[in-house]
């Protein structure tokens, strides 16, 4: 599929890397509905491309920390996408997963919360339980629910996550690597810390394993977890696994 802008890999609610906000995509020549996709007219590209252009914009306010600024973009270029697209394309999906996000983050968590149950239930209807997008959704409400304070559910989501992307993707894989730390911190929040800091030691051990003590990821999720043990009851809670990688990362 022809992409109106280059894919973002990982957006961050309330500091954790665990909710894949992608942009969306000009629906031209994808490789799975290529025979049944339908020719768009000049028009309808135009202003696909314009939700895009949204989108993006939305996403850069968001990483800026501007969550209320970035909902209002969301909302626009999702209501373009429902119109030009319908409400199951995949692009129509992303974006309304951006807009469920960004909601959390402004602080609507109860509007969030709802609008990400509702964009989950989407996509196991369309895609499938176990699809990379349906999951990526899954792991939002984990992290929706911590955020709450519904801890249980939080645990429960975040574990259902990292146990079906171990499987289907590999215990190192970056989405599952992902789904470790959101559960190990889920698990701080609910009071097991000793459990917790076993998961974030070897999730962040497997990651230096994988990726390297360098790689973006490997540092997002380090930071991921210094910045949550700062607003849960895990102190000391990537003690440890801090001290594995080199003193460069250390902070100054």
């Amino acid at each position: 599929m022809t992409s109106a802008s280059p894919g973002h890999s990982e957006s961050a609610v309330n500091g954790d890397p665990a909710t894949r906000v992608l942009q969306p995509r000009v629906p031209a020549h994808d490789a799975v509905r290529e025979a049944d996709a339908p020719i768009l007219s000049p028009l309808t590209q135009a202003r696909v491309r314009e939700s895009a252009a949204r989108n993006s914009a939305a996403v850069e306010l968001f990483e800026a920390g501007r969550h209320g600024e970035a909902v209002p973009l969301f909302e626009q270029a999702l209501a373009s996408c429902r119109s030009t697209l319908g409400g199951d394309h995949p692009d129509t999906l992303i974006v309304a997963g951006n807009l469920a996000v960004a909601y959390v983050a402004a602080g609507n968590r109860r509007k969030g919360i709802k609008l990400i149950i509702g964009n989950l239930a989407a996509r196991v209807r369309v895609f499938g339980d176990e699809h990379p997008q349906t999951l990526t959704a899954r792991n939002a409400l984990a992290v929706a629910h911590r955020i709450n304070g519904d801890v249980d559910a939080a645990v429960t989501l975040a574990k259902q996550v990292a146990v079906q992307r171990s499987r289907i993707l590999g215990p190192e894989h970056v989405d599952t690597l992902t789904s470790r730390m959101s559960l190990a911190l889920a698990l701080a929040a609910a009071g097991h810390l000793t459990t917790a800091h076993g998961l974030v030691a070897s999730t962040m051990s497997d990651a230096e394993t994988a990726l390297g003590a360098d790689h973006e990821h490997t540092l997002a999720l380090l930071e991921c977890g210094e910045s949550n043990q700062r607003a849960t009851s895990a102190g000391g809670l990537v003690g440890s696994s801090r001290r594995s990688l080199s003193r460069h990362h250390e902070p100054q």
